[in-house]
C-alpha cells in the first residue's frame, strides 16, 4: 500500500494549470487519435477534447486550467497524465503540482503515448491494454462494443469480475468456461510468481481465494502459464457468436498488456467486426 502522502494539500494551483495548457498546446489531434478537423485558431487540443481523452467534464477540467478547480484525486491526475500522453517524467511532476505522491516508477498503471499511438492506429479489431492483473486502463470503442464497457465495477481487474460476479460471464458461451478459467488462474499464478509479496497481487489472490471456490481448486493445482495468444469466441446481442484470436502482446517488464483481438480465419468475424464498427458509429452519432 502506497504510504500517505503529508505534502497532499500542497496543490500548486498556478503551476498545475500552466502545465495543463502546456502539455495541452503541444499535442495536435492526430496524436491522440482525434481527427484534425477545421482550422484552429490556437494550437493544439482544445479543452473539451482533453477533457473527453481524460473521462472528466468540460467544466472540471477548464477550472483546473483556471486555477479554481477542486484538489483532483489520484484517478482524475491519472487520467489526465495519460490524456496528455506524458512520460513517466512528466507524469510524476504532475502528481507533484497536484499535491500527490507519484505511484512507483515501474510502469503499473501508467501507458506509454507511443503505446496508446499505436494502439489508436488498431480500429478495425478490439484492443485493450489492462496490466498485468487485468485492470482495464484503455481500450478503443469497438472493444467497449464487442467486449462491454469498462464502468462495471470500476477498477477491479477482469479476473476478480470473471470469478465473482456470473454477469461478466454472460458474453462467453459457456462450454468455453471451464477452459478460460483455468486459462485465467495459470497467468495469475505466473504474475504471483513474479511480483512475489507485492500488496495489490496479494490482496488479489487472497480476495479470490476467500469468495470463490471455482478458483481456490484451481488455484490449487499450481499450473503456471502466460497468456500470450488465445482463440476466444463472444456472444454479441446484435450479430451472435463471433470468434476472435487474441495476440497478447506484453511490455519489457511485463506489467502492461496490449490485447489485440483478431477476426479468426476461416470464421464470419470479419464482416461482423465491420457490422458493429457502423453500428457502433451511428449509436455515438445519435448520443452526441
Amino acid at each position: 500500500m502506497r504510504p500517505v502522502n503529508k505534502l497532499a494539500d500542497m496543490i500548486d494551483r498556478a503551476g498545475l494549470a500552466d502545465f495543463l495548457r502546456r502539455r495541452r498546446e503541444l499535442l495536435r489531434p492526430s496524436d491522440v487519435g482525434l481527427p484534425d478537423g477545421v482550422r484552429r485558431r490556437t494550437p493544439g487540443l482544445r479543452r473539451d477534447e482533453v477533457a473527453h481523452l481524460a473521462g472528466m467534464s468540460s467544466d472540471y477540467y477548464a477550472r483546473l486550467e483556471q486555477c479554481r478547480g477542486p484538489h483532483p484525486s489520484e484517478p482524475i491526475v491519472t487520467a489526465l497524465a495519460r490524456a496528455l500522453r506524458c512520460d513517466l517524467d512528466a507524469r510524476d511532476h504532475l502528481f507533484h503540482l497536484a499535491g500527490l505522491a507519484p505511484p512507483a516508477r515501474r510502469a503499473g498503471r501508467h501507458i506509454r503515448p507511443g503505446l496508446i499511438s499505436l494502439a489508436d492506429r488498431l480500429t478495425d479489431v478490439p484492443v485493450c491494454i489492462c496490466t498485468d492483473l487485468h485492470e482495464v486502463l484503455w481500450q478503443n470503442a469497438l472493444a467497449d462494443i464487442v467486449l462491454g464497457g469498462r464502468d462495471r465495477q470500476a477498477g477491479r481487474p477482469l479476473t476478480w469480475r470473471w470469478f465473482t460476479d456470473p454477469a461478466s460471464r454472460a458474453r462467453v458461451p459457456e462450454e468455453d468456461r471451464p477452459r478460460l478459467s483455468a486459462a485465467a488462474v495459470s497467468d495469475l499464478r505466473a504474475t504471483y510468481a513474479r511480483r512475489a509479496g507485492e500488496d495489490d497481487v496479494v490482496e488479489l489472490v487472497h480476495e479470490l481465494l476467500r469468495r470463490s471456490a471455482e478458483f481456490r481448486d484451481l488455484w490449487e493445482r499450481h499450473e503456471v502459464a502466460i497468456r500470450r495468444f488465445d482463440h476466444k469466441r463472444f456472444v454479441h446481442p446484435e450479430v451472435g457468436l463471433l470468434h476472435l484470436t487474441c495476440e497478447v502482446l506484453l511490455t519489457p517488464e511485463e506489467d502492461l498488456k496490449v490485447l489485440a483481438f483478431f477476426p479468426t480465419e476461416g470464421t464470419d468475424a470479419r464482416e461482423k467486426l465491420d457490422l458493429l464498427r457502423v453500428i457502433g458509429t451511428q449509436d455515438f452519432q445519435t448520443t452526441v
